[in-house]
Parts: C-alpha cells; structure tokens; sequence
C-alpha cells in the first residue's frame, strides 16, 4: 500500500487508525535509539533515516545526488515493515538479531534481505528494534557501505 505523502508528517496522517498508534511507536523507538548523523527524510515513498549529503556527499551509488540509505519503515497491505540496511550487509548484525528475535517475540522471525515484516502489529518488539539500532553508527555504516560497494565493482 503505497501512501502518498511527502513528508513524514503527511505519511502519519495517511496510514489507517488501526495502525497508526503501532507505527508512531514504532517512529518514536527509532528516534530514540538511532544514532546520531541519521536524518529523518521520505524516500522511496516511506519515513526513511539516511545519512546526509552533508555528512557523506558520494551519496548513494544508484543516485549519487540520494543520501546514503540507511532505515525505512512502512505500513504495507499485511503487515508494517522495517528495512535495516544493515542487516544486508552485516552477517554479524543479522546473525545478533536472528538470536535476539526469539527472546522478544514468539512468533517466528518474518524477513527478506533487508526487510523484517510484522504481521501482528500488537507484537512489534519495539524494545529489540530499539536495542538493534543502536549497534551500527553513522560511521559504521558508511565504512561498511564503502567496503562492500567498492569491493564489488572493484575501486
């Protein structure tokens, strides 16, 4: 379900009540526990947190005039989603979530790549997407970006 909105704002407003509550908790758990450098935009038609062409002007290498892409989430269709670029590039990372996610919630981990996909919006484990966003820095993930971007087109 795409919303039209461009802002965040605007975004909050468009998603349904029944999910609005879950998903300005979720937005207030991020906030609280994402690191600093991080800033609070829309991109690619959800409330996306990137790093800043301020802070890293290479951007993003898709769009280089697009700030690097960090953590979006979405109301979808069936579920809310979290996107944690993150989780794509750090098995490590991936690996410490895959362990944790059990402690904190029992249903059985639903994700893609990058994607962790909440079906019952009454479970989101606000405490634990809290706790994961507070293992990757703005620097941590720039110095990751550039070594796995780099070292797959060989620069």
């Amino acid at each position: 379900m795409q919303l039209k909105a461009t802002n965040v704002k605007e975004y909050l407003e468009a998603i349904p009540e029944e999910r609005r509550d879950a998903i300005k908790k979720l937005r207030a758990a991020i906030k609280k526990s994402l690191p600093k450098g991080f800033k609070e935009c829309m991109g690619y038609g959800m409330p996306s947190y990137v790093v800043p062409l301020s802070y890293y002007p290479d951007g993003y290498h898709c769009k280089a005039d697009t700030p690097l892409p960090f953590l979006s989430f979405a109301s979808q269709k069936n579920f809310v989603a979290l996107y944690h670029m993150g989780l794509y590039a750090d098995d490590k990372l991936l690996k410490w979530l895959t362990a944790e996610y059990p402690k904190h919630s029992k249903r059985k981990l639903d994700m893609g790549k990058s994607c962790i996909r909440f079906k019952k919006i009454e479970e989101i484990p606000y405490e634990l997407i809290g706790e994961l966003l507070t293992k990757m820095s703005c620097d941590d993930w720039i110095a990751l970006y550039d070594k796995n971007y780099k070292k797959r087109n060989n620069i």
